[in-house]
């Protein structure tokens, strides 16, 4: 299986870079394909352009429609843009590891899938779902929170599960393409927590991984 890790921190030495690491490790020792896409190190602009496209339509500019237009023309992206995609197409499974902002992931990953998950290449006109453009594919988030574990609750400071916060991103982005989403995983209270408990949180996800292609879990179908 080609897996595709999609990498959102700027920082080697942080929770969620042993979260990648660990992912690597796991499925590479499965004999699985891993590509990775370190977002930060290869200076992935958050920021949709008019020079995201090889040429353009012309007149009004519309982002969505010029990437479609770009995807009619064999697939006329610029070169940052189009690596990614060929990443995409060439993955059974997309992981986005990732920190947890603002209730929300980084404005780097948002970057990536307003330019990357392109109309006329993840999904079209009629073709979101079940039927769309990246369906028989796989996808998970593997995100880490600072905030305590009871912040995480319908009774807690941010009055929702860490689920329900990327549920959104899970729904209406990936699941929106055609994908078929795992449950997310999410460390909590990675700034809380002592090297023992991080070590858990590291064997929780080992556990997560080493059982994905076997027994998937999957997020309700709605």
């Amino acid at each position: 299986m080609n897996v595709f890790i999609v990498y959102a921190h700027h920082e080697p030495s942080s929770f969620t870079s042993a979260m990648k690491n660990l992912a690597t490790e796991v499925l590479s020792r499965q004999g699985h394909n891993v590509t990775v896409s370190d977002l930060y190190g290869q200076g992935f602009s958050a920021v949709a352009q008019k020079w995201d496209f090889v040429t353009t339509s012309g007149g009004h500019f519309n982002y969505m429609l010029e990437q479609k237009h770009a995807a009619n023309l064999d697939l006329a992206f610029s070169p940052d843009i189009l690596g990614e995609i060929q990443k995409v197409k060439a993955a059974d499974l997309v992981l986005f590891v990732t920190p947890l902002w603002w209730s929300g992931v980084p404005a780097i990953l948002k970057g990536w899938f307003d330019r990357v998950l392109a109309m006329g290449v993840a999904w079209d006109g009629g073709k979101i779902y079940e039927k769309g453009l990246l369906r028989g594919k796989q996808a998970m988030i593997i995100a880490a929170a600072g905030a305590p574990a009871e912040f995480y609750q319908l009774d807690g400071k941010y009055e929702a599960t860490a689920a329900e916060l990327l549920r959104p991103l899970n729904h209406a982005t990936l699941a929106y393409c055609g994908f078929d989403v795992h449950e997310p995983y999410v460390a909590l209270n990675v700034l809380g927590v002592n090297n023992t408990g991080r070590t858990k949180l590291l064997e929780d996800l080992r556990f997560r991984l080493t059982n994905l292609t076997s027994s998937p879990q999957w997020l309700k179908k709605f």
